[in-house]
């Protein structure tokens, strides 16, 4: 196809074909696909903070049989709290799904993980489900309650969209009597830098409402969260609060580099597993509740809450997949993680220095996290996006804090953890930095010269190669 055709939409290109011609649909279908992955996987920078690419060993496992298969299961009070199995066929997939738990909690140093859930925005709906259940746990005759107060981060401060109550919150939470809104009340941030929650405006807010649930964690990230103050404080207040860390983004930075929830206080982590952990699109949920916890019931409806609560087919293929990225995860992590660390304090320095308007605290380079925010103007974000598409540099547009809603984004938002998986280390992405400056403030087009820039980074590290792997990966390839 020719290089004008690149853009084409599959919907236009098929149009042309004769509706009864499925077999020509099928070989446009395939055409195109290929020439998307070609695009996106050779010629493209890849900075979404929200995505990674999972190795060939991950992508080939996640279509081996499992992925056509069943494994519901559940423990059963009645069989001394066995785990049954309803489908004949499954000891290989709950061996692969027990080794999966295994090696998220090696990860995470927590007590619990549930791994069959599908994505981060399911995973907080079935906690939130949970948390309503165990509120209600010593009266199960009348209507249950909802959770009376909420506290977490506003969406344009950063909050996720399923910590909303326009997301998955929003069954979950009360509302108040008075005015009708949801129960719900946000951190408060810093005058000077609204990416940091302003710590000593929120002890007045927790004695005056007293939330049940506290919700950390971001989608706009740059520092870590104050679990450990707030552990002190809701300690200090007497609250009875879990305390929640929404880790989608940065779990796969989890560790001294960066942040150990459990280790500062966090009783729940919840998230996705392909950000900026290895996996394929998943969803994780981990406690610190272990059998002898006092809130041991609550993991115990995070189980139920599940399955059969809220799946039943848990995707085996994908499941197999991410069992292998944890075992790339728990190997690699110590090289990995301050490597992304580096490239992002590396990559806003140099758009700093190229004269554009870096979010952050300039006292730590803008940046603790993988992401990046540059500033390009307000509503101008949409524009900008599709700019740095058109030369092959793969962002998203985002609303700052100090914006009203994503229709008036003024900022590009950035993370450096896929292309640093391909070997871009900070040179690299302080050379980035240069195009990114021709695009945006010199409105050039840098399209061949970026692409020619991504040839020097094809190759997936932080993964398992060599010759002993060489005759599995034939293997895998001969199976599909």
């Amino acid at each position: 196809m020719s290089e004008d055709k690149q853009y084409e939409n599959l919907a236009t290109a098929q149009a042309e074909v004769k509706e009864e011609s499925l077999t020509s649909k099928m070989q446009i279908l395939v055409h195109k696909a290929v020439e998307n992955t070609i695009w996106r996987q050779q010629e493209c920078v890849n900075l979404i903070p929200s995505e990674n690419t999972p190795s060939a060993m991950v992508r080939l496992l996640s279509v081996m049989d499992p992925c056509c298969r069943y494994a519901e299961h559940k423990r059963v009070k009645e069989l001394n709290n066995a785990d049954v199995f309803y489908y004949q066929g499954t000891d290989f997939i709950r061996d692969v799904e027990y080794a999966l738990e295994e090696e998220m909690r090696r990860f995470l140093g927590c007590a619990e993980v549930e791994t069959r859930l599908l994505s981060g925005q399911m995973v907080n709906a079935v906690f939130f489900s949970a948390m309503v259940d165990y509120l209600n746990r010593a009266d199960r005759q009348s209507e249950p309650r909802r959770m009376r107060y909420v506290m977490n981060n506003h969406i344009i401060k950063g909050g996720h969209l399923s910590s909303q109550p326009m997301g998955s919150l929003r069954d979950y939470v009360a509302r108040e009597p008075k005015t009708g809104k949801p129960a719900v009340v946000n951190f408060p941030v810093q005058e000077e830098n609204p990416y940091r929650i302003e710590l000593a405006a929120c002890q007045e807010l927790l004695e005056t409402y007293k939330p049940e649930l506290i919700i950390f964690g971001k989608s706009m990230v740059l520092h870590p969260e104050p679990i450990a103050a707030m552990r002190e404080m809701v300690e200090a207040i007497g609250l009875d609060t879990v305390i929640m860390y929404d880790m989608a983004h940065v779990l796969g930075l989890v560790g001294p580099h960066f942040q150990d929830p459990f280790v500062e206080g966090v009783d729940v982590v919840t998230g996705s597993t392909h950000k900026t952990y290895f996996g394929t699109q998943r969803g994780i949920i981990s406690s610190s509740f272990d059998e002898k916890h006092e809130r041991r019931s609550l993991w115990e409806a995070v189980r139920r809450r599940s399955f059969p609560g809220s799946l039943s087919n848990h995707h085996l293929g994908t499941m197999l997949g991410l069992l292998a990225a944890a075992y790339e995860m728990n190997t690699f992590k110590d090289e990995y993680q301050p490597r992304v660390l580096k490239n992002a304090k590396a990559f806003a320095s140099a758009l700093h220095e190229s004269g554009m308007d870096v979010q952050g605290d300039p006292a730590v380079q803008f940046t603790e996290t993988h992401q990046v925010m540059l500033k390009v103007g307000h509503g101008k974000g949409i524009k900008m996006a599709q700019r740095l598409e058109e030369n092959n540099i793969i962002a998203n547009y985002q609303a700052t804090p100090r914006e009203e809603g994503f229709a008036e984004a003024d900022a590009i938002r950035m993370g450096t953890q896929e292309m640093t998986r391909f070997g871009m280390q900070e040179k690299d992405f302080q050379t980035l930095a240069q195009f990114m400056r021709e695009i945006i403030i010199k409105n050039h087009s840098v399209r061949e010269e970026v692409k020619a820039f991504r040839q020097q980074f094809l190759d997936m590290q932080f993964c398992f190669t060599g010759k002993e792997f060489d005759t599995v990966m034939e293997k895998l390839y001969q199976l599909i």
